[in-house]
């Protein structure tokens, strides 16, 4: 994965922190934070291939989470970062962790990370997403409509969001267009779904999860301590399955203590 075939947002100085998101999202998903991280670092958010503006590689979309995993590094080559620290949210989450674990990375945060569920909650997160994917393809009007009124709007997003009431309007619909029109969305679902996390990072690991997360339950976080037992883990208390957008403060300030840097 080239430079040229990404579309990423940079801002910032310092060590390099590379932002991963979720299925069907973009890199504007971390633009709550984005400002409070580049006070410390050089941020890098990605357009995942097949997600927001990346296109679909000329050689084809990665078959399975070692695939993703090495067109990001692909990437890192292609920007020149050296073990980079990275954070990523649901599958930006499994790949960050896959990314410490082959020692690739200098740090890594993941926020409520795919590769923790049994199959039965990998299905339901699916199809509640699929389902989300669905209602994005209505009408622009009717989606502006929908989502500018906040009882509607809460129960538009709610099962993303925990306080779906502080994503502003033009948000709610960028993030309607990115899942609506992620190329990429069914590759990616058939190949994550036999997906379980099973490495062993060396690199500092923060693994922190919304107790309000509906599509990924918090439940889940109980076999991500197992797994990992050397990792930090911490509850975001109140946020959902996005919680860059229901608590940003807290979001950067979990990343930052895991790059070991301070906001400025």
């Amino acid at each position: 994965m080239s430079a040229a075939e990404v579309v990423f947002e940079r801002r910032g100085s310092g060590a390099p922190l590379v932002l991963l998101h979720g299925i069907g999202h973009h890199w504007a998903a971390w633009s709550p934070v984005l400002d409070r991280l580049a006070g410390a670092h050089d941020v890098i958010a990605v357009d995942l291939p097949g997600f927001g503006r990346s296109p679909v590689p000329a050689a084809g979309l990665p078959a399975d989470m070692p695939g993703l995993v090495a067109a990001v590094r692909e990437l890192f080559g292609a920007l020149g970062l050296d073990r980079p620290h990275v954070a990523g949210n649901s599958l930006g989450g499994a790949i960050a962790l896959e990314l410490a674990a082959a020692g690739a990375v200098s740090s890594a945060t993941a926020l409520s990370p795919a590769g923790f569920c049994t199959p039965r909650e990998l299905r339901w997160a699916l199809t509640v997403l699929t389902l989300h994917r669905n209602a994005a393809r209505l009408p622009e009007p009717v989606l502006r409509s929908l989502f500018g009124n906040p009882a509607l709007r809460t129960l538009a997003l709610g099962m993303i969001l925990a306080r779906p009431n502080r994503m502003a309007l033009a948000e709610a619909l960028a993030d309607a267009r990115a899942l609506r029109e992620a190329r990429a969305f069914r590759a990616v679902a058939r190949a994550g779904r036999g997906y379980a996390f099973a490495g062993a990072p060396t690199v500092p690991v923060t693994v922190a999860w919304g107790t309000r997360d509906r599509i990924l339950p918090y439940r889940q976080a109980a076999l991500a301590r197992t797994r990992l037992p050397a990792a930090r883990h911490l509850d975001l208390t109140g946020c959902g399955h996005v919680p860059m957008h229901d608590d940003p403060e807290l979001v950067a300030s979990v990343i930052l203590d895991t790059t070991g840097a301070r906001a400025v």
